[in-house]
Formats: C-alpha cells, structure tokens, sequence
C-alpha cells in the first residue's frame, strides 16, 4: 500500500455500481486545507471520480458494516481508502511522534487515552477537574490517520498539534509511510484475543451500516454466523488479522526501542506495571516522587473502561470525522466474552487458523481457549 497505482481490473466488479460514501465528515472548523473553496470542491470531486473508478477494479466482500475492498493485501470500507493512499503520499513523522496502532475492536480507545495522559500529564495536575478526557472523546484527542486527518484533505496541516503528537493508525507495518519507519518516532501496537476481536467488531459495526445504491445488493451480514467465513480468509476491516499482528509484532521484536508490542488482556491483568513501561517507552518515566503521589494509578482510574463509558461526552453526540456514535467505542471491555458468542465449533476453527498463521512467530494469545 505504498502508492496509488490502479491494480488490474477485478473481474467481478459491478460496472453499474457506485457506492455512496461517508457524509457529514468532520468539522468544517478543523484541520481545513489552504487552497479556497472552489478548488477544494473541484478537487474532491476528482478524488471522488477517481476513488470510484479504484474500487471497481478491487476485489470486493461482504461485511457486517457494509463492503469492504482488498486494496494492495488489505481489507479496507471505502470511505477510508482515499485517507490511506493520502496519508502513505504526505505524512511527514517527526522523530517525536507517538503512533497508536491496531486493529479495529482491540483496546485502541483505552491505548489513546492512557497515552494521551502519560505524555500530557504534567499540563493537567489535577485531571479530576480538568483533564481533557472529561470533555473530549479519546478519539478527537488522538486522531486516525485514514478516517480523520486524511479522510476528506490530502495534504492537512498538521503545525496545530503540539510535540509529541500523538496519532492513530489502523493499517498494516509495512504499509505506514516511509517516514514513520525511517524516524526515531515511536509506535504502539496493541492487539486483543482474536475471538474476543471479532465480536466487538461485529457489535460495534452494527451501529453503523455502508450502502451502496442498491440497497438490497448490499444488504450488509446481520450475524455473526453470517459472516464467519469471510473472517476466516481474512476478510475484515483492515485485515487480515494475523497479517495486521504480525506486520507489528516482527518490527517489535527488530526493534524494541522503536515499537512497543501491548496485549489488551495484559493491560487488563495489571495495568500499573504496564503504565510504566508505556511511560518508560515513551521517554516519559514516572519519577519516584510521581510513584509516591499515586499519579500512576490516578491515569489508571481516568482512563479505565468504566470510567470512561460513564462520562457524558462518551455516551453523547457522534465522532467528530466519521459521524460514529461516541458510545459504540464503549461495550463491555471484557476479556472471554467472546464464549457468549461463539459456539465451540466456530471458535475452534477460527482458533486454528490464526494458531497456524502465527507459528514459528513466538506470538500466541491468553484466553483463545
């Protein structure tokens, strides 16, 4: 996914088709491109025009929240498509940056916020009156590259965010732009049980449903069942899995100093500890004097999943890029619910095939059996 080259026509694409695309994206006071009105309408309508024309020569699947394209060995919905060739072609990283990675359902919103704290924490030394996270989503705090900054501006001034900026980012390792890997910026991956994945997935896509035209070609899956055989090839939002996990988990194991590998159930099991390697990683390590104060475990109960869903500004109003409903990104955040969900035979297939694509990688997961 390194450049914006049209692959060889699929040729099961519909030529009738055009999909309607995200609308209402964003805020029209943020991260505004410089060139006026008139030229940024005529640009993206030709960026319109020439997404069209892309995805009908990709391969196309069924997804819970609508379709999904296989864009250079990636499942991505085609809203987001254009902010990924965007992002690939302009991002500069500055060797300060802070990168959270994921896939999609894997603790992303938790790892923002718990980021956000640590490297802000001395902005706000009384979070409990003015922290940011009271009144701003985790997500608005800490935006996605492809489905917030680049999404609808393929050149988005950037000089607004203070060092370290800390951004969000759903695609692969080998995807991310040459400056992000060539720069001393740091990375942070974090990646959930599978099975655990995959249903938070599919509830949190239900929230939300893509169309095309043709409403009844599309009618999006509407189980989980449903659409288990697509997730066993691979295909989900910015999957496969196991090429996602992989893709972070090699770099991290190359270099430690760079990408910092984070497992959901981990940080769940034992939250303080993993917040001073977070900071530590970072280049913000908690003073002894901080230890003392309790500020570690003052950033863990701010940024705790109970916390959190309990604010006002997470159970109201809509993302302020993609329109998703602020309190989709909180359900349960419970690791083995996927039991409740899955039935034995599905788990142990699915189970299987990522045990089998990630062997001989030293990866493996608690709580997948």
């Amino acid at each position: 996914m390194s450049s914006c080259t049209l692959p060889v026509a699929c040729p099961n694409a519909n030529p009738n088709e055009k999909l309607i695309l995200s609308k209402n994206i964003g805020n029209e006071n943020s991260w505004q491109p410089t060139n006026d009105d008139d030229t940024v309408k005529g640009e993206s309508k030709v960026e319109d025009d020439h997404l069209q024309e892309l995805l009908l020569t990709l391969p196309r699947e069924k997804n819970w929240d609508g379709p999904q394209y296989l864009y250079k060995g990636v499942w991505c919905p085609a809203f987001a498509i254009s902010g990924v060739i965007h992002f690939q072609q302009h991002f500069t990283a500055h060797d300060t940056d802070v990168i959270i990675a994921s896939m999609p359902k894997s603790g992303t919103t938790w790892l923002k916020a718990l980021t956000f704290s640590v490297v802000n924490r001395n902005l706000y030394n009384h979070p409990k009156e003015s922290h940011p996270l009271l009144t701003t989503p985790p997500h608005e705090l800490v935006p996605f590259f492809e489905m917030d900054l680049y999404l609808r501006n393929k050149n988005p001034s950037l000089e607004n965010f203070p060092a370290p900026r800390i951004f969000g980012t759903h695609i692969h390792y080998d995807s991310l732009p040459q400056s992000i890997r060539d720069s001393k910026c740091k990375i942070v991956y974090t990646c959930r049980n599978p099975l655990d994945q995959i249903v938070s997935l599919f509830h949190f896509s239900r929230k939300f449903i893509r169309r095309s035209e043709n409403v009844e070609e599309e009618r999006p899956l509407s189980s989980i069942e449903e659409g288990f055989e697509n997730l066993c090839r691979g295909v989900q939002g910015y999957g496969p899995f196991w090429d996602n996990v992989l893709g972070y988990w090699k770099a991290s194991q190359e270099r430690p100093e760079k990408v910092m590998f984070l497992k959901y159930e981990d940080l769940k099991e034992d939250i303080l500890s993993n917040l001073k390697r977070l900071a530590e990683f970072l280049g913000f390590p908690f003073t002894e004097e901080e230890e003392k104060r309790g500020v570690i475990e003052e950033i863990a109960m701010l940024c705790s999943f109970e916390n959190l869903k309990s604010l006002e500004v997470n159970n109201t109003g809509v993302h302020h890029y993609t329109g998703t409903p602020n309190d989709s990104f909180f359900r349960k955040g419970e690791v083995g619910d996927w039991v409740n969900y899955l039935n034995p035979k599905m788990a142990e297939r699915f189970r299987t095939i990522v045990e089998e694509k990630l062997a001989g990688s030293g990866l493996s997961f608690k709580n997948i059996s």
